[in-house]
């Protein structure tokens, strides 16, 4: 298998079936394999930071994938986890996003699924109500056994994030990276991941180390640019910031999510 490609048309590439994620030991509790697919590909823009309009962006894959198998448990969890780690919606406020959650919570106890997919639902409740540090656990509980699964690292990485905890953020990304071979998809955009970790805790050559690392493998890693740029802030290292930035930005402009906080102009 190739690495992934950075390219935000993701129908050049080859999105896992069911039989691809049992193989990789992450085995989902679904006998659709079209719902396998636009997992893999909601699971892919989220985090390279992309829409895919090819594929009808990120909401696009996730009402395909719902509407390939309506009772799939961790399409719902990633559909509401989404939602809820974009902070934009609150269960507390949108009766719509309340319900999709009960909805999850109740497929998982109805469905045969694995403690893995469980476990991510018991995390996705506890986020919906507030409970960050609980929801940060069951992630981690869920690496430990399931190094590669790139959904509970990312949920995890965001949410300590929010919550302040850098060390965590930073140690729960070097915790995996050894079980992770550089054949696997997304596989360069954990360097990105943990940069940010490494320079959330001032680890500032580190971590202009491994994004440089990540942004050799894929160039358009708006997470990585993101983490050398902070560090060139830190260090109040402008002139080189300046050229940095502007010597990638055909890498990161296309960039959905990050060209915004990304240019050189924007406060």
């Amino acid at each position: 298998p190739q690495q992934r490609s950075s390219s935000a048309d993701m129908l050049s590439v080859s999105l896992r079936d069911c039989e691809a994620w049992q193989s990789e030991g992450l085995p989902l509790s679904t006998a659709s394999n079209e719902a396998c697919k636009m997992y893999d590909a909601t699971l892919t823009q989220y985090v390279t930071w992309r829409n895919d309009t090819s594929l009808g962006g990120i909401e696009g894959c996730i009402s395909k994938l719902q509407a390939a198998d309506p009772n799939f448990v961790m399409g719902h969890v990633i559909a509401s986890g989404l939602e809820l780690i974009g902070t934009g919606r609150s269960v507390l406020l949108d009766d719509q996003l309340a319900s999709a959650v009960r909805k999850t919570v109740e497929l998982s106890k109805t469905q045969s699924i694995t403690e893995r997919e469980r476990l991510h639902v018991s995390a996705m409740e506890m986020f919906s109500k507030g409970c960050f540090p609980k929801a940060c656990v069951l992630w981690d509980e869920i690496l430990l056994d399931h190094p590669t699964d790139l959904l509970a690292l990312k949920f995890a990485h965001d949410t300590y994030f929010y919550i302040g905890h850098q060390t965590e953020m930073r140690d729960s990304v070097a915790r995996v990276l050894p079980h992770w071979k550089p054949h696997m998809p997304l596989y360069s955009y954990l360097k990105g991941i943990y940069s940010f970790g490494l320079l959330e805790t001032k680890l500032y050559d580190q971590a202009e180390k491994i994004a440089k690392e990540g942004l050799a493998l894929t160039p358009g890693d708006a997470w990585a640019v993101h983490a050398v740029s902070h560090v060139h802030e830190m260090r109040a290292e402008v002139e080189k910031g300046l050229k940095f930035m502007e010597q990638t930005e055909n890498n990161w402009k296309v960039n959905l999510f990050k060209a915004v906080r990304l240019a050189p102009d924007s406060r």
